[in-house]
C-alpha cells in the first residue's frame, strides 16, 4: 500500500505539538521539587463501554432496576381500563373457559373453545385474550371487552404463545412439534420456525432488554437460551438432576437472575442468564409449578402442585420467607395476581377447582368448582403495558 508524506502546515503541527508534550514531560511538576523524581504525565481515562442497547423497537424499561415497575397496584393500560375484570379458565379436558366474575367469586359464562385449551394468553398489545387449543391446532380470540369468542385461527401445536418485547412477533411454543414458531402477532400468519433438539418447550421469560429469552424443556430437562431479534437457539443446557421436568420461567426484578420452577426436583433452578453457566437448585415444595410476582416486585408466589402448598420468595433477602397451604389441599397450577395485587388466582389442576388466596395472609378465600383439568388461567386486565404473553408476563 503506498504512503503519503504529510502536509508541510501538518508536519509543522505535529511538530510543535510532540515540542510541546516533550517539554511538558520534562519540566517539573507539582509534586516535584526539581530534584526530586519525575512525576509521570496522567494517561488519557479510558472511556466506559456503553451499555448494550435494547431490542429495536422495545418500550424501554420505567426503571432500569425494575422490569415490573410498570406492573405497579391497578396501574391499567388506557388500552384496557374498561374492561370488566374477570377470571378465564382454560379446562384442558372439558374443552372449555370457564369465565369467574372475582368480585363474587362466581362463574359467570362457560365458552365452548377447541381440544385441550392449555393456556389463556393475553396479546402483546393487550386487546386480544388467545386460547392456545393445543391438540385441536387453533387459538380462540376472546375479546375481553364483550367477553365473546371469535373464529379460531388455525394454528398447529399451540402449547403456550409468548410475544417479543417489540411486539414485531408471537411466539408458539410447539411443544410436541419440537419448535419454536415466529408468527405475527395479529393473524399468526407463519414467518419463521426455530427447529430444536430438546423436547417440550413450553415456558419462557425475556432478558431486560428483550435481547434473549430462556425456555425450559419440560420432557427432555433442559433449558434453551435464543436469541430474540436473530430467532435462533444460542445455548442449551441439561439441568443436573435426574428426571428434571423444568416449568415456569421468571426473571428476578432487578433482569440480573431467572427462575426456573421444577416439578420433579421440587424447587427453582436459579439461573444468571448472561453467562448461562449450570444453574443451583432451591427447594420450594413438592411439584413446584408456577411463579408470579408481587405488585410491589418484592416477593414471588411459587405454587407447589404436588402438596397443595404456596411459597413465598423475597428478592430482598434472597430466600424463601413463607409457606401458604390449602387447608384443604389441592393441586395449585398456573394463575396470576390481582390488579390490585390483594389476591393471588390459580388453577387446581387435578381438581377441577380454581383457588383465591390472599396476598397478605394466605388465607383462602374461595375455592370455585370449574371444568376438568384447568390449567393456564389469566386474570385480565392486569397492570402494565404490554404483554409478553404466558397467562400474563407484563412490562
Amino acid at each position: 500500500m503506498p504512503t503519503f508524506a504529510p502536509r508541510p502546515k501538518t508536519l509543522a503541527a505535529a511538530t510543535l505539538l510532540l515540542a510541546l508534550g516533550l517539554a511538558g514531560c520534562d519540566s517539573p511538576g507539582p509534586a516535584d521539587t526539581g530534584g526530586g523524581t519525575k512525576k509521570a504525565a496522567a494517561l488519557p481515562a479510558v472511556p466506559k463501554a456503553a451499555a448494550p442497547a435494547g431490542l429495536p423497537g422495545m418500550p424501554p424499561l420505567l426503571r432500569s432496576d425494575d422490569v415490573y415497575a410498570a406492573d405497579r397496584p391497578n396501574r391499567l393500560s388506557p388500552v384496557v381500563k374498561d374492561f370488566p375484570s374477570r377470571v378465564y379458565v382454560p379446562n384442558t379436558n372439558s374443552n372449555t373457559v370457564t369465565v369467574i366474575d372475582p368480585a363474587t367469586y362466581k362463574v359467570v359464562e362457560t365458552i365452548p373453545v377447541g381440544a385441550q385449551p392449555q393456556h389463556v394468553v393475553p396479546s402483546w398489545d393487550l386487546k386480544t385474550l388467545w386460547v392456545n387449543n393445543d391438540r385441536g391446532h387453533t387459538l380462540t380470540p376472546i375479546d375481553p371487552a364483550t367477553g365473546v369468542a371469535g373464529k379460531p385461527v388455525a394454528v398447529h401445536d399451540p402449547y403456550n404463545l409468548y410475544f417479543t418485547p417489540n411486539g414485531k412477533y408471537a411466539i408458539v411454543m410447539a411443544s410436541l412439534d419440537r419448535e419454536l414458531v415466529f408468527r405475527d402477532p395479529h393473524t399468526m400468519e407463519r414467518k419463521k420456525t426455530v427447529p430444536v433438539s430438546c423436547y417440550g418447550v413450553n415456558h419462557a421469560d425475556f432478558s431486560a432488554d428483550g435481547r434473549y429469552f430462556v425456555v425450559s424443556c419440560e420432557f427432555s430437562g433442559e433449558l434453551l437460551k435464543v436469541d430474540t431479534e436473530k430467532m435462533e437457539v444460542i445455548g442449551q443446557q441439561k439441568l443436573p438432576f435426574q428426571g428434571a421436568m423444568p416449568q415456569d420461567v421468571k426473571i428476578s426484578p432487578d433482569g440480573t437472575t431467572f427462575y426456573i420452577a421444577d416439578m420433579m426436583a421440587h424447587g427453582m433452578w436459579v439461573l444468571d442468564g448472561e453467562k448461562f453457566t449450570t444453574p443451583r437448585l432451591l427447594p420450594t415444595g413438592k411439584g413446584c409449578h408456577g411463579l408470579y410476582v408481587s405488585r410491589d416486585s418484592r416477593e414471588m408466589y411459587v405454587s407447589n402442585r404436588g402438596e397443595g402448598s404456596v411459597s413465598v420468595f423475597d428478592f430482598t433477602q434472597n430466600k424463601l420467607t413463607k409457606k401458604w397451604r390449602l387447608p384443604a389441599g389441592g393441586s395449585p397450577d398456573m394463575g396470576g395476581v390481582s390488579a390490585d395485587g390483594k389476591v393471588l388466582w390459580l388453577s387446581g389442576r387435578y381438581d377441577a377447582e380454581v383457588y383465591a388466596i390472599d396476598t397478605t395472609t394466605g388465607k383462602q378465600l374461595a375455592r370455585i368448582p370449574v371444568g376438568s383439568g384447568p390449567h393456564g388461567l389469566a386474570v385480565y386486565p392486569q397492570p402494565g403495558r404490554y404483554s409478553l404473553g404466558h397467562t400474563g408476563i407484563f412490562r
